[in-house]
């Protein structure tokens, strides 16, 4: 499967086709048979000439100025992380670059020593592939998605006990796309291989990738089925940690006095 050479174009298009074009202040009595708007309305409302936006959308012109990507942001109402998303696509200079001196996949002495102190809860790093790369014994226990050499993207949808361990498995493969798309804005090089190899391996996922959604869940709560307990829900934090490598630490833990904390107590007892 080939990748899109047109990325900022397609976007685009797919955000446009999302704007309902009343409440956009667009008078239309006809028929309508495009979804949202027609490009020409999104020219009009963006300040700009049609044709040059269809070039802009047909990939005839891949770097419009700041000027224009803030008045089509405008219009597609786009939210911080689409915004970001549509710049990192523009303007690809802007994204911090990889010097190469810093090993994506080490995990730093100290998030190590704090995996280790933290027993009782199922924590975990990974990169921006959602390569598990550290993570506590009970992360493991809780969902073997979240050990070492594991690929977060890769179980969701390529991986039979998926669907069994995520009762909510579509939400969570919607999220985890629009996620891996708002990680895209600033680490593109770093997803550009793995996002084609999953559009090959996976047609949901495919599908799931040129629909354009992006948004990030940095905080959150799943249902899990673990084996011998049943269905846990657990709410998560994730903190982005500083530095080049552009690894992101996961905490999950259940309300206190809840029976989830009760059962992820005995979890904890069981995997130390």
């Amino acid at each position: 499967m080939a990748r899109d050479d047109n990325q900022l174009g397609s976007f685009l298009r797919s955000r446009r086709e999302k704007i309902d074009a009343a409440s956009a202040g667009i008078a239309d009595n006809t028929r309508r048979r495009v979804k949202g708007l027609r490009r020409e309305e999104l020219a009009l409302l963006a300040g700009l000439s049609p044709s040059y936006y269809t070039r802009i959308e047909q990939g005839r012109d891949r770097h419009p100025s700041r000027e224009i990507l803030e008045a089509l942001a405008r219009v597609l109402r786009l939210d911080d992380v689409e915004r970001a998303h549509l710049w990192s696509l523009a303007m690809p200079s802007l994204a911090p670059a990889d010097d190469g001196t810093v090993s994506a996949h080490t995990v730093r002495p100290g998030v190590l020593h704090l995996l280790e102190r933290w027993s009782d809860l199922p924590a975990f790093v990974v990169g921006p592939s959602r390569d598990v790369l550290a993570g506590t014994a009970l992360a493991a226990r809780v969902n073997p998605a979240w050990s070492p050499g594991h690929n977060l993207i890769e179980f969701a949808f390529l991986d039979p006990r998926a669907q069994t361990v995520y009762p909510d498995r579509d939400e969570i493969t919607l999220q985890a796309v629009a996620g891996l798309r708002a990680t895209a804005a600033t680490r593109r090089a770093d997803l550009d291989d793995f996002v084609a190899s999953m559009r090959e391996r996976s047609e949901t996922f495919r599908a799931l990738w040129d629909s354009h959604d992006v948004y990030e869940r940095v905080v959150g709560e799943k249902r899990l089925r673990v084996d011998g307990v049943g269905v846990l829900r657990l709410s998560f934090e994730t903190f982005a940690l500083p530095g080049p490598e552009g690894h992101v630490l996961y905490v999950y833990f259940a309300r206190p006095g809840s029976t989830d904390d009760e059962a992820l107590r005995d979890l904890a007892r069981d995997a130390c």
